[in-house]
């Protein structure tokens, strides 16, 4: 597993300093409960690479968009267990934040996920 702190100095690093005002981050984790109220054990997610690769290249060509990371847990996860991070750096608040709330929906249409119910 990737250590974000050093992900976020990497981008730091590499990123053009004119257009890097602010880094987003997203630590999508398994929730004990589904959407629709009912207990889970366990989830298993799974995702197309070239799918994830096509729409990071795309957010990446964005203009606020400075430097794009993305790690996706694949397999059999437990509650609380990382299921995603998302580090999208960029420039201003106010053109970020849609094109990073936009990005992190986008990802989560692509993977697919099946809960296991906890047995009752």
């Amino acid at each position: 597993m990737t250590n974000l702190i050093d992900k976020i100095k990497e981008i730091k690093t590499e990123a053009n300093a004119d257009n890097l005002g602010m880094i987003l981050v997203h630590n999508g984790v398994v929730r004990a409960t589904s959407a629709n109220g009912d207990k889970i054990s366990k989830i298993r997610i799974d995702y197309n690479d070239r799918e994830l690769e096509a729409l990071i290249k795309e957010v990446e060509s964005s203009k606020s968009v400075e430097k794009v990371w993305v790690w996706i847990n694949r397999g059999i996860l437990s509650v609380s267990d990382d299921v995603m991070y998302v580090i999208v750096a960029g420039n201003k608040r106010e053109e970020l934040f849609p094109v990073f709330i936009d990005f992190v929906n986008r990802i989560k249409a692509i993977v697919k996920k099946e809960e296991i119910l906890r047995r009752q």
